[in-house]
């Protein structure tokens, strides 16, 4: 059995003249909360329906539980579960009725138990229709449903759009139970960056269709940071430090965001220019993301963690 829930090897999708998922590779370990990254726009939502197979690329190919996207076989997907962005759900059936159309296409994997105990953890009715649920109730359905065959693989677009704030961490943490009891991956999209850090253990992120980062959350908030420097005798006419993000100059002093830099590079470079002081400043994931997908002087640094 491979060891991996999800590969793509140089997944590409062109609309027209443009490049809406460019050559991903990606490889997503079984057992691991995954997640993809984006701008609005990026391509995360192609690169997901490429995946499961409801569009097919341009070029290279991908992998779900080792079988090819493009040959999902019913057992396969059997094995998957999908929660789509905006959580569309049919809204004249009852939560029971959903669950009873639902439970047909998995008849030998469909956990009642399970499903049960989810609407007991989300405090919802059998009986409810779904028209008359909240946008956060649909979406607490919506991983109900998606959990209820067992899958080994759970992919959600954006699940926690639009949610507010109780509901977004009742979702995630409900999410997080069920994954740590029974071993499950989890490769999820979102631009929320406070509901990733809760729950990811690894994340990719990508830039207009191409991947700019693959490695742990670790990884990447040790990696991306920030630094002043005091330059009292003047700026320098070039910041040429490796691995710049971005440089923004003020009277006498100058900040840089970095990737991949040591102390030891900044405090080099620092002496080298004459900055009397370096000191560090503190970044939320929000404001490395931020920072790292902004345009900077046209450099492309790509780098992938193990």
């Amino acid at each position: 059995m491979s060891e991996l829930a999800v590969r793509t090897t140089g997944l590409t999708k062109y609309f027209g003249g443009a490049a809406a998922v460019d050559h991903l590779t990606l490889s997503v370990p079984r057992g691991c909360i995954y997640g993809l990254l984006g701008r609005n726009g990026a391509g995360k939502t192609t690169a997901i329906k490429l995946m499961l197979g409801l569009l097919h690329p341009t070029a290279g190919s991908s992998e779900l539980l080792g079988c090819d996207s493009r040959r999902l076989t019913p057992e396969v997907r059997g094995r998957i579960g999908y929660v789509t962005e905006g959580h569309r759900l049919p809204r004249w059936m009852t939560i029971a009725a959903l669950a009873r159309f639902q439970r047909a296409f998995f008849p030998a994997r469909w956990d009642e138990g399970l499903f049960g105990e989810m609407l007991d953890y989300f405090r919802l009715s059998a009986g409810r229709k779904v028209r008359r649920l909240s946008n956060g109730q649909r979406a607490q359905v919506s991983l109900a449903v998606a959990m209820a065959p067992d899958p080994d693989l759970l992919i959600m677009d954006d699940p926690t759009l639009g949610l507010d704030v109780v509901i977004r961490r009742q979702f995630l943490e409900g999410m997080i139970q069920l994954i740590q009891r029974r071993g499950k991956t989890i490769l999820f999209s979102s631009h929320i960056l406070g509901d990733v850090e809760r729950v990811a253990d690894r994340i990719a992120i990508i830039e207009r269709g191409a991947l700019r980062a693959d490695c742990s959350l670790n990884e990447f908030r040790s990696a991306v940071r920030k630094v002043r420097l005091a330059v009292p005798d003047g700026m320098p006419d070039e910041v040429d430090i490796p691995g710049l993000l971005h440089s923004r100059r003020g009277e006498s002093e100058l900040e840089l965001t970095l990737v991949g830099v040591s102390d030891g590079q900044v405090e080099a470079w620092a002496d080298q220019v004459g900055a009397a002081r370096c000191k560090p400043v503190s970044m939320t994931l929000e404001d490395q993301f931020i920072e790292f997908t902004s345009p900077g002087d046209g450099r492309l640094f790509e780098w992938e963690g193990e």
